[in-house]
């Protein structure tokens, strides 16, 4: 996320509103409440939200799809960053700071280009139609230390069953029109810069949003 062809992309905002999944689209199953007073991890620009559904709808029977973090405000966002770059400065005290920058854009972006910040990713899982979590490979979430790779989309070594679970998910949200960010399998997105970069359009349709903008 890091590359500077990344940032490169210009955006052309195009003024969609964030919407709160939880009221939009109740058929959608949220995560539970998580450490947001207000919310804004349950909104998504509302194409994000669109496609996310018709990807539900091209799920095999017995799966559905489980929303676990979408909008991040830019604050929040730069903390994140922050905390992680610091992790690594602890744990590898001679890498300079570029490399620091370049490591931690692995996992956690950059806050100019974040797409969490523009409302256009969203990090998601497959439950079963009672909303018991399936065989990913790894929770949500898992850095590349603590999971050794595993979180990455294409990570050797997965059980049958989290291969296949992963197998399901893409296809799915490809269908839909969006596109994975390889460090995470959970992470989809539309419409931000880094889905512009992976499907060559020429702009980003979403830019950065702060938290109390309609």
């Amino acid at each position: 996320m890091g590359d500077p062809a990344v940032a490169a992309i210009p955006v052309r905002e195009c003024g969609e509103p964030l919407v709160d999944v939880r009221t939009e689209a109740p058929g959608l199953l949220v995560a539970a409440a998580r450490e947001d007073a207000r919310g804004a991890f349950a909104r998504l620009r509302a194409g994000v939200l669109r496609r996310l559904l018709a990807a539900q709808e091209a799920l095999p029977d017995g799966l559905r799809l489980q929303l676990v973090e979408g909008y991040r405000p830019p604050e929040l966002q730069r903390r994140y960053f922050e905390e992680y770059a610091d992790d690594l400065r602890a744990a590898h005290p001679g890498w300079e700071a570029g490399r620091i920058h370049r490591a931690a854009s692995r996992y956690v972006s950059p806050p100019g280009i974040a797409p969490h910040s523009a409302g256009g990713a969203v990090d998601v899982t497959l439950v079963t139609a009672q909303g018991v979590e399936v065989d990913m490979g790894t929770p949500v979430n898992a850095s590349p230390e603590e999971s050794d790779g595993a979180c990455y989309t294409a990570a050797p070594g997965l059980t049958p069953a989290a291969r296949a679970n992963r197998r399901v998910l893409n296809a799915a949200l490809h269908s839909a029109g969006l596109v994975n960010y390889p460090t995470e399998w959970w992470h989809w997105s539309y419409g931000d810069r880094y889905w512009a970069l992976a499907t060559g359009a020429d702009h980003a349709l979403y830019g950065p949003r702060e938290g109390d903008e309609e």
